[in-house]
């Protein structure tokens, strides 16, 4: 049997089809080697393929999010959600709490004698 020899092509093949996510055993069907020989010669292009794909979505979505026209309002929306961590969700405006009554305010107020004082550290809540 002769010994595989990885060509430019079958390179490109194989880091394009892990970029894909194609599973291991059927990239090493199209290109007539084992699983174990495809990751033996093509550890790199296995590796990397997800990357390189990523980067050529991420390229096209950035193009058109920063040009004109509905494609571009929702890919910026897009972007912006998932880059930006923007969200439709207004964040809640603080409140004002509502003021306590006499007797939760007494109640507070004695719980909290001790804060602050030389004493405080006898007093256990």
């Amino acid at each position: 049997m002769r010994q595989h020899e990885p060509s430019e092509e079958t390179r490109k093949t194989v880091q394009a089809m892990a970029g894909y996510g194609i599973p291991h055993e059927d990239i090493g069907t199209v290109i007539g080697v084992s699983p174990h020989t495809l990751r033996k010669h093509y550890e790199k292009e296995l590796a990397t393929g997800h990357i390189v794909a990523n980067s050529k979505v991420a390229q096209n979505l950035f193009k058109i999010a920063t040009g004109e026209g509905r494609e571009a309002v929702t890919a910026a929306i897009f972007w912006l959600k998932v880059r930006a961590h923007w969200s439709e969700f207004a964040a809640a405006q603080p409140t004002k709490p509502a003021p306590l009554g006499k007797k939760q305010q007494s109640t507070l107020d004695a719980e909290n004698a001790s804060i602050g004082t030389e004493w405080g550290h006898l007093v256990t809540h």
